[in-house]
This record gives structure tokens, sequence and C-alpha cells, in this order.
């Protein structure tokens, strides 16, 4: 599994709240385009924040912003901040910490790791214990960092791993339209 010299935590919106005062010294925040900004992040005192604005789709659907490669390019100019310190504790959040979060969770922490894709995705198993990261960041993230499909390849084994454990949630991503992601 990676590790970072840092804590990550990684949750959802209604979970801001419960890490103020968790010594949290950066925030990446990834919300859907018309949410608000939750009032709970002005409470964490990070040092250092970062805000994207899309919703969680994969591809490009009428209604829906979907992510760009731009947007995750953004996503990684944070991870060098990141990297460069002092960082004592990273927390990713979407609105429920299931698919944008776990998604760039797993890039910030592959970003300069080569060759650690796959063990930066299995840490996500012990970092949330449900996340279906979102595809779509990830395919860009791997052509921007030139991994030649290494991020796709840890994202899949993660995939497998957590349905190993939880073969209940293959019913779950059919059912929200997602099923294509299934391994």
């Amino acid at each position: 599994m990676v590790d970072t010299p840092y804590k990550v935590t990684i949750c959802g919106i209604p979970e801001i709240a419960s890490h103020a005062g968790a010594g949290v010294s950066h925030v990446l925040s990834i919300i859907d385009t018309d949410e608000p900004l939750p009032p709970a992040l002005a409470r964490l005192g990070a040092r250092e924040s970062a805000l994207l604005r899309f919703d969680d789709v994969v591809a490009e659907y009428p209604g829906f912003e979907a992510c760009t490669e731009a947007q995750v390019a953004e996503i990684l100019t944070f991870g060098e901040r990141i990297h460069a310190g002092p960082t004592d504790h990273l927390l990713v959040h979407c609105h429920a910490g299931i698919s944008r979060s776990t998604a760039a969770t797993a890039i910030l922490m592959s970003q300069f790791r080569p060759g650690q894709e796959t063990a930066a995705f299995l840490r996500l198993l012990e970092l949330r214990k449900h996340g279906w990261p979102n595809t779509r960041m990830v395919e860009f993230a791997d052509r921007l960092l030139g991994r030649g499909g290494a991020l796709l390849q840890g994202l899949q084994a993660y995939r497998h791993a957590l349905l190993a454990a939880k073969p209940h949630l293959a019913e779950t991503i059919r059912n929200i339209g997602r099923g294509h992601e299934l391994p």
C-alpha cells in the first residue's frame, strides 16, 4: 500500500464538520456545479485549499457538467503544492465521498510515485470503506501523467478487490447507471 508522510481523509459534505480541530492543513473540494460552498469548510482552518466544480458523471450528458482534462490538471497542480509541503493532513471531499474524492485521492497518492498506481488505489480500501472512483478523472490523469494505462489498471485492481469484499455493490453500481464500469 502507498503510504503518505501526511494523514489523508476522504469524506462527503455531511462529514466535513467532524474534521474541524483535526489539524487539516490542505483541502481539495470537488462539488457539483450548483452546490453551495459547504459552510463547514471555514471551520477546518486549512492553510491551503482548492475548489473544483463539476458533476459526478463519467461522460458528457445533457444537463450535467463532466470534469475536463483542465480540471484534472488543476488537481495535479494542487498535488504539486501538497508535495512541496509542509502538509500535515489532506482532506479530500466531494458530495458523498464516493466517486470524485476517491478518484482525486488515488490520483494524488500516485502522482509522484510512478509504478505504484495499483498500491495507491488499493490504499483507498483503508481510507474509505466504500467508494467507486470516477473513471473519467482517472483517464485524464493517466494521460496527463503519461502513465500508459497504469492508473486505469490500478482502478480495475481496486474495483476487483472491493467487489470481492462486497459483491452486493455490483447491483448498486448497475442501478446508478454505471454498470459499464464493472470489471
